[in-house]
């Protein structure tokens, strides 16, 4: 945790002090709820809240703010700094600390995989390094900042996943961070409904090269390489990462195995390995090649990444493989958008392995004006893949049921399913799934499509 010194903050932020008091804290909060004695408290104005209202509270256990509204009267006994702006203050003290320490910092993005690449390359560096990442979902314009704060003297490297919902946002977060190394997983169809188009979703993410000197990009993306070839402001070291395409990691010999994958992992002159993942899904082969790719470059050798990534194991909700009343499970749920769904769908059929696939997929939110057309290819998805079972939750995804019953030349689409909302999918799930299904469970989080999985487990 980042120890904070009164005179910092105001270097930091251009503030005015109003107390006389000189305290150093030890860390920072947003939360009044949650503020911790010796902390300070950031004033965070949002769409749906003014931190200005809570500030009485967190001043109770907190031992000072930062505001940009002058508080009448002045708090007796805490330190209280007045700003121009509590979040660019907040952002711009957090630049202030990752700059004073000269160590690599790994930013990671991408349309899909970035939590589970970032928690990857943690997973491999902390077993050398002294390492610090943001946890959850703390990647955006606040929660990057916050994940920070926690920067310690002993800190060797910090690993940021950052997400983004308009152009700009991860110019922004890589201003604040300042990486030193930028990882790109993919460019896929999340955000299309925000940026409107996929090129503007690749320029987007192709802004979290605009600061580092190593870029480590997926070779078998070809509509991101070409991104990256027409780009002129990066001068850096690319590294790439691939399954199919000549790159400097690579993964060969790809085997499915009842556990996860197998692979022999490749590094040119680094040398060759046989790993044995044990996460399922070829997606999650490259999210391992990615952080293996960012370990090479941080002076780790091929035994050590072996050994700290067989000790990865898979995340809740996150393509996670659960045994439920005779019925293989992939509960892959955190959330969803056109281009993951798809791969989810490439890997229920390799799981069946001769049972029937069934795939209950819920709506996919955040589409806009996209969103029927991108549903309904989703069910041409569906159709022509070799699902067995579809189970649609949602008016969008209904659209997509639809479709995907339409014949496909002499090809007849999978039997379909449709439900409105997810209790009424839940109460009727096991009228449709039998023993020896692999059932894969994939939605939008609002749709909360997990809790199909206690219709499962429920089932006598």
């Amino acid at each position: 945790m980042a120890i904070l010194r009164v005179e910092e903050i105001i270097e930091a932020t251009g503030g005015e002090l109003l107390s006389e008091n000189s305290k150093t804290f030890k860390g920072v909060s947003i939360d009044s709820r949650t503020i911790a004695d010796e902390e300070v408290f950031f004033a965070i104005r949002g769409e749906r809240f003014n931190g200005h209202d809570f500030l009485e509270s967190a001043l109770v256990k907190g031992s000072g703010a930062i505001v940009d509204t002058r508080p009448e009267p002045l708090p007796k006994g805490k330190v209280i700094i007045y700003v121009n702006d509590t979040l660019r203050s907040l952002q711009n003290l957090a630049r202030f600390l990752r700059m004073k320490r000269d160590i690599p910092v790994v930013a990671v993005t991408g349309s899909n995989g970035k939590t589970t690449t970032k928690e990857m390359i943690y997973e491999i560096l902390s077993k050398k390094y002294k390492t610090l990442k943001n946890e959850g979902n703390l990647n955006n314009h606040i929660g990057l900042p916050l994940s920070l704060m926690r920067l310690s003297p002993d800190d060797e490297v910090i690993v940021l996943e950052m997400g983004m919902n308009a152009a700009g946002e991860i110019r922004r977060l890589c201003e604040i961070a300042a990486p030193s190394h930028g990882v790109i997983t993919n460019i896929g169809s999340a955000h299309v409904g925000r940026l409107g188009s996929y090129d503007a979703i690749r320029d987007a993410k192709l802004e979290i090269l605009e600061g580092p000197g190593v870029a480590i990009v997926n070779a078998d993306d070809s509509y991101l390489m070409q991104g990256i070839e027409n780009i002129k402001h990066f001068d850096g070291r690319i590294i790439t990462f691939g399954v199919n395409n000549e790159a400097h990691v690579m993964a060969k010999d790809v085997r499915i195995t009842e556990r996860g994958s197998d692979f022999i992992l490749e590094a040119g002159d680094r040398g060759s390995m046989p790993v044995s993942l044990n996460v399922h899904g070829l997606f999650n082969v490259y999210n391992a090649l990615a952080a293996s790719a960012v370990s090479f470059s941080l002076g780790m050798s091929i035994d050590e990444i072996k050994t700290a990534i067989e000790t990865y194991r898979a995340f809740p909700m996150r393509f996670e493989v659960l045994r439920k009343n005779g019925i293989t499970v992939i509960n892959d749920s955190y959330n969803a958008n056109p281009s993951s769904v798809e791969e989810s769908l490439k890997e229920l059929i390799r799981l069946a392995a001769g049972g029937r696939a069934v795939a209950i997929l819920g709506d996919m939110r955040e589409l806009r004006e996209f969103s029927e057309d991108e549903h309904r290819n989703t069910g041409k998805t569906v159709s022509g893949i070799g699902i067995d079972i579809f189970i649609a939750v949602g008016d969008m995804m209904n659209l997509a049921a639809k479709e995907s019953m339409k014949a496909v030349g002499d090809k007849r689409g999978p039997q379909a399913f449709s439900f409105r909302d997810i209790d009424i999918a839940k109460k009727n799930i096991m009228e449709i799934l039998k023993q020896g299904d692999t059932v894969l469970i994939k939605g939008s989080r609002t749709m909360a499509m997990e809790r199909i999985i206690e219709g499962i487990t429920d089932a006598v």
